[in-house]
Formats: C-alpha cells, sequence, structure tokens
C-alpha cells in the first residue's frame, strides 16, 4: 500500500473530506488480491481481473427475433398488402436452412436461423394466412424483427472491463460467448476485531454483567463483508489493552490481507486501535469530515491494511458504506462504485455544521401522497433501533447549513449501500 503524508490530517489538522480521501486513495492503493482462474459456477461476486474481449459473435447467426415469416423487403409492396407464397418451415435449431427464393416467405420461429436471401420478419400477428398464402400488411421497416450475426458481442470488442464484480448478469454473458473459465482475483482475507472491555458476545450468559453489553457489530460486519464476496475471519473481541491489540494485529496480519476493527479509535484514554497501529506499523491518517464516524483509522502494518472504525452500530454502517467498503474494492481490484442517490423532498427540519458531510437515518414515507424522507426521530449512533426502523441514510453535503420542509435531499437506500 501506497504511504500517505498528510500529517496535519492525521494528527489533529482539519478533517479531510470523505471524497478526496477516496479520490486520493484511487490514485495510491495498489490491488493485494492475486489471480487465478475461477469456472463459471465459482464465479458469481469475483472481481474479474482483467478486460474481456469476445471471443465468438453473439449471435452467431442472424436470426428471427420473433415467430413469424420472414421475407425479402424488396418483395413488399410499399402501399398496399403484399400476396407471398409460403415455401417452407425454420424452426429454432435447424441445422440445414434452405434459401429464401424471389417472390417467397417462409415459416419461421424465435431463434431460428433467417434464411438466406430473406432480411426482414413480420410477426405473426399482423399477418393473415390464405391457404398456403401469407397476406403481409404495408409499411415495415428493412431488417425489422431479425437479429444480425455479432448483434449482441462483436468478436473482438469488449465485453466487460478489468474490475467488474461479476454477479449474474455477468455470468450469463460469459455463458453466451461459451466461456467456461475465467480470470479473477483471489478474494480479500479480512480479519475482524472488535474492542473493548465492556463488549461480551451473543452466547455469554444472561443477565449481562453490569456495565456490558453485547457485540453488535462483529456480526453486521462480517455480514457486510460476505456480501462483498470476501473471505471474512471473525477474530473475537479484544480487550482495552494496547499491548493485547498491538500482539493481535501483528499476528493477523501474517495472514490477512486488511485488519478491521471496531471501537478505540477516538480520542479517550482507553482508545487503543491507532497507538497500536502506529507502534507495529504505521497510521496513514485518522478522521474524515463525516458523521457519524469521523474516528476512522487507517493504516497498514506490513503487507496488511488496518481499518479502524468506530464503536457505536450506525457509525459503523455509515463508514462501512461509504469509506471502508469503497477502500475494500480498490483493494480487490475492483472498480468503486458510488450509489447514486434518489432525490427526495424532505419531511423534516433539521440544522448541521459547515464543512462535514452528514448522513441522516430515514425512511421514505407516502403512501398516500409523494413520497418524502423523513428523518428518525432520535439521534445518537449508538442506537440499532434507528438502523432497523429506517429504510436508508439522507446524505447532506458539507456546504450544507440547514434542511427545510419540502427542500431536496440525497436518499440512498441499504439496499444500495450494503452491497
Amino acid at each position: 500500500m501506497a504511504q500517505l503524508s498528510n500529517d496535519c490530517f492525521a494528527f489533529g489538522g482539519k478533517l479531510l473530506r470523505l471524497n478526496a480521501a477516496l479520490d486520493d486513495l484511487s490514485t495510491r492503493l495498489v490491488p493485494v488480491a492475486d489471480i487465478e482462474d475461477a469456472s463459471l459456477a465459482q464465479a458469481q461476486g469475483r472481481i474479474l481481473a482483467s478486460a474481456l474481449l469476445a471471443p465468438v459473435p453473439v449471435p452467431g447467426f442472424a436470426n428471427s427475433a420473433v415467430d413469424g415469416y420472414a421475407v425479402r423487403h424488396a418483395d413488399l409492396q410499399a402501399d398496399r398488402e403484399t400476396r407471398l407464397p409460403v415455401s417452407g418451415r425454420i424452426p429454432a435449431g435447424a441445422l440445414a436452412v434452405p434459401a429464401l427464393g424471389p417472390g417467397q416467405a417462409m415459416r419461421i420461429f424465435t431463434g431460428a436461423m433467417m434464411p438466406p436471401g430473406a432480411d426482414t420478419v413480420f410477426m405473426q400477428e399482423d399477418v393473415t394466412l390464405d391457404g398456403d398464402t401469407v397476406i403481409l400488411p404495408p409499411g415495415l421497416k428493412t431488417g425489422a424483427n431479425s437479429r444480425a450475426a455479432g448483434e449482441d458481442f462483436e468478436v473482438g470488442k469488449p465485453v466487460m472491463p478489468a474490475g467488474i464484480r461479476l454477479d449474474a448478469r455477468g455470468l450469463s454473458a460469459l455463458a453466451a460467448l461459451g466461456i467456461g473459465e475465467v480470470s479473477v482475483r483471489r478474494p480479500l482475507r479480512v480479519a475482524v476485531f472488535s474492542t473493548g472491555d465492556e463488549l461480551r458476545d451473543v452466547g455469554h450468559a444472561v443477565p449481562l454483567p453490569a456495565g456490558a453489553i453485547r457485540d453488535a457489530n462483529r456480526p453486521m460486519l462480517l455480514a457486510l463483508l460476505r456480501n462483498r464476496g470476501l473471505v471474512a475471519t471473525d477474530l473475537g473481541i479484544l480487550p482495552d489493552s494496547r499491548a493485547a491489540i498491538r500482539e493481535a494485529l501483528v499476528v493477523a496480519s501474517r495472514d490477512h490481507d486488511v485488519l478491521l476493527t471496531s471501537g478505540g479509535v477516538s480520542t479517550g484514554e482507553e482508545d487503543h486501535v491507532r497507538f497500536a497501529v502506529e507502534e507495529a506499523g504505521q497510521l496513514d491518517f485518522w478522521r474524515l469530515a463525516i458523521k457519524p464516524g469521523r474516528p476512522i483509522a487507517m493504516g497498514h502494518l506490513g503487507k496488511a491494511v488496518v481499518l479502524g472504525m468506530p464503536g457505536n452500530p450506525a457509525a459503523v454502517l455509515v463508514t462501512f458504506a461509504r469509506f471502508v467498503g469503497p477502500v475494500l474494492d480498490m483493494l480487490a481490484g475492483a472498480r468503486p462504485v458510488r450509489p447514486l442517490p434518489r432525490w427526495l423532498p424532505a419531511g423534516f427540519s433539521y440544522r448541521k455544521k459547515a464543512e462535514r458531510l452528514e448522513y441522516v437515518r430515514a425512511s421514505i414515507a407516502g403512501v398516500a401522497g409523494p413520497p418524502e424522507a423523513r428523518r428518525f426521530p432520535r439521534d445518537g449512533a449508538a442506537l440499532i433501533s434507528s438502523l432497523i426502523a429506517t429504510d436508508g441514510l439522507v446524505e447532506l453535503e458539507e456546504e450544507r447549513l440547514a434542511v427545510q420542509p419540502g427542500e431536496p435531499v440525497a436518499f440512498y437506500s441499504y439496499a444500495d449501500l450494503m452491497v
């Protein structure tokens, strides 16, 4: 990973804006995942390692797009019906297709090879049969309802660029092109820790000791990572001990690409993660101009990248969706995709500080009328209920100081943010 040298940002100066940080990292980070071959059945969710060019044309032959009748357009009357004898029948999959003679029509089915000489197809519902003759209406354009060879993919032309995450659409293209094995990036190996003496795992005895809470961050982070096709390792809860955190990070760095922690990156006396990173490796930067989620650290130990996230669940979700996820994409060799917002009128009023990107948890309301974004009624980055009861995040840009009801706001659904 390239070094980041903005010491003012890293240690308490002016906070760096989110998009500026991502743009800077996009020029510095180098993918760490190796390249390997995967079968079509194993390629889902994997990152395409190199640009894919079409090895064959798709379709491989001119064919009909509909059930109907293939004709020569030159045989048609321009201003009145045309009667043509039906000289044959071509089902889909037929390998031997006779030529279409002048002044003839041929019955053809969807996907069937166009007979030599034919260039246009009439849909069966638009024509009338009279014995062995078909009556064709005027007005159809040349080439209508026919598909040319290579219309979908032309030989040697780009199909998908490197960095695409292969989903159902990509797998469909690979299958159509006859590609049964493809070069992909190895999935990132991500170690996940939580930090805090107050944390207990979900299986801990009930009731919890006084002052203890259950760790909700690791299950959320592990799910988010697996949604992205990454190999996630649950390495449990670390105590509020700089030495223990440092040792755990050093050990995990030996066989993981990324170390992902939650908690312990703020400015309190018991926040040890960023200091442990500095002692064992290097802290590249700390803190973004974002709410919730400002105390986020990035550094490296050996070849492993360290991403230290806040401890509150809502802040974890926001920082993962808007920063950590895109960074993981860069490291995995994927092309970062920043989701597009849906612009909705605000159903709330709100004030915020300047120079800070802020995310407000909101629901889409308005069954009986136009939809609007309604803010969750309570603040607090620790409120998991605010995530369950809302549909996504409203993004308030750095320059914005206030929101009034009816003003347009950028809304991002959780469904778009969690992929």
